[in-house]
C-alpha cells in the first residue's frame, strides 16, 4: 500500500531533502520527515507555506503534481492593498502572464484566516492596507499566484497552500506531517 504524507512546510524551508546550495545551510524536509522513500509530489516556493503532498507512489505523484490532471489547489493569499471586484475578475477569467494566459481561477475575498504566526512576520506597513482572499487554481506555473496577484495590482504578502485536492492543512501544525488515511 503506497505512503501519502501531508506536511505542513513552514516558510523558508526547501520542497527537497537536500539543498544542492549546501554551504547555505537552508532547512530542507530532511530536518521534519524521517520517512524513508517519500518524495514531493509538486512543490512549493521556499517563501509560501503551507500543504506539501509527499508520497512513495509515482503514479500518485504523477496525478497530483501533472496540470493535466487539473487537481484544484486551494490557497489562502494575504495581498497588499484591496482588491475591487474588477480585479477578482480579471483573476477569476485568468491574466496573461510573461509565459502566456493563465487558465480562470476561482478568487474570492475572505475575512483573515486564522492561521499560526509567520516566521518572520509578514512587514506591516500603516500606510498600506491589506486583504485575504482564498485562491484556487487548476494549474501549477512557477510562483503563479504571486504572479497572477502581482499581474492585477496587488503584490502577495503571504502565500499558504491549503489544500489539494481532497487533502487539507487542517489541524495540521507548521512542521508537522500526518499520513493520510
Amino acid at each position: 500500500m503506497s505512503k501519502l504524507v501531508l506536511f505542513n512546510k513552514p516558510h523558508g524551508v526547501l520542497s527537497q531533502f537536500t539543498d544542492r546550495h549546501a554551504p547555505t545551510k537552508r532547512p530542507t524536509l530532511s530536518q521534519y520527515i524521517d520517512l524513508p522513500g517519500v518524495y514531493p509530489a509538486g512543490r512549493l516556493d521556499r517563501d509560501s507555506e503551507g500543504l506539501l503532498l509527499l508520497t512513495d507512489d509515482g503514479k500518485l505523484q504523477a496525478r497530483i503534481a501533472d496540470p493535466k490532471f487539473k487537481l484544484p489547489k486551494t490557497y489562502l493569499v494575504q495581498v497588499e492593498g484591496e482588491p475591487d471586484e474588477a480585479a477578482l475578475a480579471a483573476l477569476s477569467r485568468g491574466v496573461t502572464l510573461k509565459d502566456g494566459p493563465t487558465r480562470p481561477a476561482q478568487a474570492r475575498r475572505i475575512d483573515p484566516p486564522d492561521l499560526w504566526p509567520r516566521d518572520p512576520p509578514v512587514r506591516f506597513r500603516k500606510s498600506v492596507p491589506d486583504c485575504w482572499l482564498e485562491f484556487t487554481l487548476r494549474e501549477g506555473r512557477n510562483r503563479q499566484v504571486r504572479r497572477m496577484t502581482a499581474a492585477v495590482g496587488h503584490p502577495t504578502l503571504r502565500l499558504v497552500r491549503w489544500k489539494i485536492g481532497e487533502w487539507s492543512l487542517e489541524g495540521i501544525a507548521p512542521g508537522e506531517w500526518t499520513l493520510a488515511a
